[in-house]
């Protein structure tokens, strides 16, 4: 019994982690039609953001509790500052290209900020473990969990169920999906669809930046997190199916589950585990479990 709550408990901390990385590419897809390479570099932004953020705070002899809001802080401006700067600053001329060409330009993207983030941070690695330990552990059936971790969990289903209850039940919401099923019609009706591309690569970004915040007290901020992050971003929303949040959800549990079972049963199959299920999935469902219907030109 210990051991499969361990392997749920830990699946399900590892899935809530990977949904809050893959929301915002997933997002950014399924209303843009890019892939963007460059997410991971949004989430390395908020990791190492949040870890300078909470130094300097701490540094300060101000209260512990107050390094959450500078983890928040990092991963709304670095998201919000770096998303603006790229979609204003490139990807808006480049609308309309092939898909592929929106790979290779978010790619160059990816590895200008892999040097920037050097080039302000340095080369060493970036400790904020103080909100990690401050909440303190949680037993359960025997077994002790990080209160940081289950948290995650909380956040990640309130960022669920904002993204579904800002897509379904809001105007601005409904005009997005109009724009997603349709840019052209929607355009001609009067949506302002350049915007619409400004807000969605922004939330993505913040999104992005959300996970590497989130992140970094239990990890060590050090450079080439952001590729590692991507791989694992790219799986879930292929498993899932590109452009549909549902699915983003339901591969970063079969992933997270995956991989939980492997680490506590045949540890050697970890990174094989997430990769193999990929190729399971993708062939039955080559589109993913719940990609976005796309309409067929006749």
């Amino acid at each position: 019994m210990k051991l499969v709550i361990a392997m749920l408990m830990d699946g399900v901390i590892y899935a809530s982690w990977l949904f809050v990385i893959a929301a915002g590419l997933t997002l950014i897809y399924g209303v843009m039609r890019i892939l963007n390479m460059a997410h991971g570099s949004f989430y390395a932004i908020g990791a190492y953001g949040g870890a300078s953020l909470v130094g300097f705070y701490l540094a300060g002899g101000y209260p512990p509790w107050g390094a959450y809001f500078m983890l928040l802080g990092a991963a709304l401006i670095g998201g919000t500052v770096v998303g603006l700067l790229i979609e204003r600053g490139l990807l808006r001329m480049m609308y309309g290209r092939d898909e592929v060409v929106m790979i290779l330009v978010t790619y160059a993207i990816l590895l200008i900020l892999e040097d920037v983030i050097k080039l302000i941070w340095g080369v060493d690695a970036y400790f904020a473990y103080q909100p990690y330990t401050l909440l303190g552990r949680t037993k359960l059936a025997g077994l002790s969990f990080a209160n940081y971790d289950i948290l995650l969990i909380f956040v990640s289903a309130l960022i669920c169920f904002v993204l579904w209850w800002g897509l379904n039940r809001t105007r601005k919401g409904k005009l997005l999906q109009a724009v997603i099923h349709d840019r052209d019609t929607a355009a001609f009706l009067g949506i302002n669809v350049t915007r619409m591309f400004t807000v969605t690569f922004v939330i993505g970004a913040v999104l992005g930046a959300l996970a590497g915040a989130l992140t970094a007290p239990g990890i060590s901020v050090m450079p080439g997190i952001g590729v590692e992050v991507i791989i694992l971003a790219f799986a879930v929303v292929v498993i899932g199916g590109l452009g549909s949040v549902g699915g983003a959800l339901l591969g970063a549990l079969i992933v997270g589950l995956a991989r939980s079972a492997a680490v506590h049963l045949y540890p050697d199959a970890e990174l094989f585990v997430i990769y193999g299920v990929m190729g399971l999935v993708l062939a039955f469902r080559p589109q993913g479990l719940f990609a976005i219907a796309t309409a067929r030109k006749i």
